[in-house]
This record gives structure tokens, sequence and C-alpha cells, in this order.
């Protein structure tokens, strides 16, 4: 009997080993035979047209294609297939056929796309796992469009002007703290700055007072859990996106206590937290708990990663400026006649350090990539984009492209001033903050707070860059500088003008 049962164990533990190597091979070998039956489909459903390259390289390989040179430095894969294949060619990366468009008239071609032409809720289903359920791209259309609305609404002019004042009380508490001189890493400090800022304009006072760090370290798993995997296979189980799945419970959670609170004391804030609440929908319904944080979570991404970074290098490219004792002779001057730093100073006395930030985005833009999902063939030149494919285009390649911008690999922000207006040479010939009918919704709110960072900052302390500019870090979504990002400064006994 012991020898019956050792053999029945033996043959199960058999089965087991052949199971392990048995599953794997014909998953492997059932993608391989429905890539190939796509691959046949496709090629007869769009016989006869003129279809764009496809780019193959060293490291390219079946079924994966150039998922690995993609998700090393997506960037030096473009460029080295845009000189190959010109300013129109198309990845193969899982089976998914990626076409990625260049230059001012692939731009205007992807910007004046309407909604039915070029979907971007297709394009970004990976966002629905942080978002929620309903929100935004997992929303229908006109859902969507109302739910865009809504965020416009909150960061409207008006609603700008009374979030200029909780931002100068960020940056007086925030660098209040430093001695009279030493040293920080601009891009660290910034992005800890700007999380405050966000929770004090965005999401309240109760999330600034009481409940600011943990928002923060939700907001941090939230943001390790977008990864460049994660644009292929978003529900994957990794533990990334468990860890993410988790954190956006805890964030339900947190917020649905501070909207039961004010619905209980009857409390009005003046901030997106409370736009969000009062809203209703065209149907008369209002916003669940769910989708009122799936919104702030939105905001929150679409603000805190991309203004941290353009913020950082603003300052890091002033500072290593070709000619950076003219250049902050002119930005101080600027700030001397701007008066106090409020909405109406910043929104229109400040070009130059408007043409700096614009500048900062040209040249190394936090979103490198802005993508669609194509329905129904699309015309670009001679060339047929086929339906189904995903359409990408690089605000990174297209700030940097010589019939557009003079010496475009120089930090140079007088070009965005008249008489240069380089930026208005060629229709959508800049997109750092997208274009058409998708443009930033939350473009001016960006302005508004970079430049009152910078405004406070050049007006109290005298800066100097420790180092080399660093390089960008392609390895992130969001492409910030490399740390360290280290400045040394020195607080000036008495500021330019009142702040």
């Amino acid at each position: 009997p012991h020898r019956a049962m050792g053999g029945f164990d033996g043959l199960l533990a058999s089965m087991a080993q052949q199971w392990r190597v048995a599953v794997p091979c014909a998953v492997a070998v059932g993608a391989g035979a429905y890539l190939v039956y796509s691959d046949i489909a496709f090629r007869i459903r769009n016989k006869g047209k003129k279809l764009p390259p496809t780019y193959w390289e060293f490291g390219c390989l079946p079924i994966i294609g150039a998922a690995i040179p993609f998700i090393i430095d997506p960037l030096a894969l473009a460029r080295r297939a845009e000189a190959k294949c010109g300013d129109c060619f198309t990845l193969n990366i899982f089976g998914v056929r990626i076409t990625f468009l260049d230059g001012p008239d692939a731009q205007e071609n992807f910007c004046r796309a309407r909604d039915d032409e070029l979907s971007q809720k297709e394009a970004y289903q990976f966002c629905i796992p942080i978002f929620g359920n309903g929100v935004i791209y997992d929303a229908d259309l006109e859902k969507r469009t109302e739910q865009i609305k809504l965020v416009t609404a909150s960061l409207h002019t008006t609603a700008l002007g009374n979030y200029v004042p909780k931002m100068l009380d960020e940056l007086e508490l925030y660098f209040g703290k430093l001695g009279d001189s030493g040293k920080l890493d601009i891009y660290e400090s910034l992005s800890e700055l700007i999380i405050l800022t966000a929770s004090n304009c965005l999401m309240g006072p109760e999330i600034r007072n009481t409940l600011h760090s943990e928002v923060a370290s939700l907001y941090a798993t939230l943001d390790k859990g977008l990864l460049p995997i994660s644009f292929f296979a978003p529900y994957l189980p990794i533990p990334a996106h468990i860890r993410r799945d988790r954190a956006r419970e805890s964030m339900i959670k947190l917020f649905r206590g501070v909207i039961d609170k004010r619905n209980r004391e009857g409390t009005k804030e003046k901030d997106v937290l409370q736009v969000f609440m009062d809203a209703k929908y065209k149907n008369g319904q209002g916003l669940p708990a769910e989708e009122v944080t799936g919104l702030m979570i939105a905001l929150l991404f679409a603000g805190q990663h991309t203004s941290s970074v353009t913020s950082s290098w603003t300052g890091l490219f002033i500072l290593q400026a070709k000619e950076k004792a003219k250049l902050m002779k002119d930005l101080l001057k600027e700030q001397a006649e701007a008066g106090p730093i409020d909405i109406d100073s910043i929104r229109n006395k400040m070009p130059l350090l408007t043409a700096c930030i614009s500048e900062a985005l040209r040249m190394y833009p936090p979103l490198i990539l802005l993508m669609r999902k194509v329905h129904g063939d699309r015309a670009f030149k001679d060339i047929t984009i086929p339906e189904g494919d995903t359409i990408m285009l690089s605000p990174s390649l297209s700030g940097r492209r010589p019939e557009v911008w003079k010496n475009p690999d120089e930090f140079d922000p007088y070009r965005w001033l008249a008489p240069r207006e380089e930026h208005r040479s060629h229709s959508h010939a800049w997109i750092g903050f997208g274009g058409g009918r998708h443009r930033c919704i939350g473009e001016n709110f960006a302005y508004v707070q970079i430049k009152a960072i910078w405004s406070y900052l050049l007006r109290n302390f005298d800066m100097e860059a420790v180092g080399p500019l660093p390089k960008a870090n392609y390895e992130a979504l969001v492409v910030g500088p490399k740390p360290p990002c280290i400045i040394q400064y020195k607080r000036r006994r008495n500021s330019t003008t009142e702040c």
C-alpha cells in the first residue's frame, strides 16, 4: 500500500510538473496563433492601402515586437524610427499597432480631430484603475464632457484668484523654515510644496490640516502603480497594481469621511472638493463619493507631477542659462515692476517668467506621449492610418523641430516674446499642454502656480545651481529631472517688492 501510495504521489508530481510546462506553452502558442490570425486579417482588410512603414530593429522580437526598446527609452526608439521612416511610422508592441506622428502637419491633423475620429477614451484605459469606474476615461462621451466642464469651472479665473493667497501662505510656511543660506534639492522641495498647495487649494482645510500626510502617502502608492507595463496590462495582478487598488479604496473612504462631515455640519469651503460636492449632472443627479474621489485623483495626477516637474526645470534652466546675468536682470526688473503677487500681476505682468516656463516645457515636457485610438481609417498626407491603430504624438519630439525652433537644443525664453514668437510660426507648433479639443484644462492653474512659486523665490532669494544641469529621467511615465537637483540659496535681507 505504501509503495502504491508513493507511486500515486509520484504520478501526481509528474502531472503537476507537466502542467507547469504545458500551460505556459499553450498560452504562448495560443497568443502566437492569435497574433498570426490578427496579422492575416489585418492584411486582408487593408489590402491596397498605403499604410505607415513599420519600423523594426535589433531587439524587436516575435510577439512582443518593439516592447523592450520602447520600455527602455521610447523617445530614443522614436528618433531612430523617424530618422529611417520619416514623420509617420508604426511600431508593433505586444500585437498592438502604435503609429507615431511628428511635425507641425501631424500635430494639426491630431489636434483638429473629433472624438469620433480619434478617441481619448480607448487610448487611456490604463487610467481607469486609478481614477475609478464612471470617471473620465470610463465615462461615455456625454458624461465625460460634463465632468470636464465641472473641472474647468473649478479652475476658472475667478477661482484662481481665490487660490493665489493660499499658494502664498504655503510658500511662506515652507520656505520660511529655511535658514539664511544653504542648499536644497529643488525638485524634491517643489514636489513637497506642490502637493501641499494642492491639498490647500483643491482638497480643502480638512485634508491640508489633518489628513495631508495620509493623502500624500496614498497618492504616492497610486503613482507607483502606474508603470510602463500598465499601459498594456492595467489589471495584471502584480504587487504594484494590488497596492494601487488598495490605496484607491482607502482614498475613497477618506474623502467620503470629509464629504459626510461637511454635509452633516453644513460647512461650505472655497475649494475644488466643494465644487464637485455641489455639482449635479444634467439629469439632476449629484456625484457619488466614488466619482468625487475619482475626479480629485484625476486632478491631482494631472497637476501634481506635471507642475513639480515643470517648476523644477524652469528654475534649473534659469540658473544654468547661457546668458544668466541678463536673464536674471530682466526677470528681477519684471518682478519689481509687477507689484504684489496676486492674480492680476501673475496673469498680466510677467511675460518673461511665462516665457521661461513655456521654454522649460518645450525642452522637457513632463508628458512625452499623447495618445488617441483611431476610429475609421484616417488620412495623413498620402498615407492611410488604419482603424484600430493607436496614434502617438510626442511633445518632446515636436519641441525640438529645427524648422520651428531656432537652435532647438538651447534654452532661450526670448524666442516666445515679440518680435520672434517662434511658437506662432506654424499651426499647433507647440503642444506642451496638448491641443485641440483636449488641450489641458489645468493649463491656467499650472501657469499661475508656477509663476507664484518663482515670483516668490526670485524676490526673496539669491540662487545658484550646484553641478551641471540634470538629465531627464525617461524611466518614469512622467519625465522629470534625475536627482539630485541641488541649488544653493541665500535669503535676501529685503525682498525686491512686497509679496
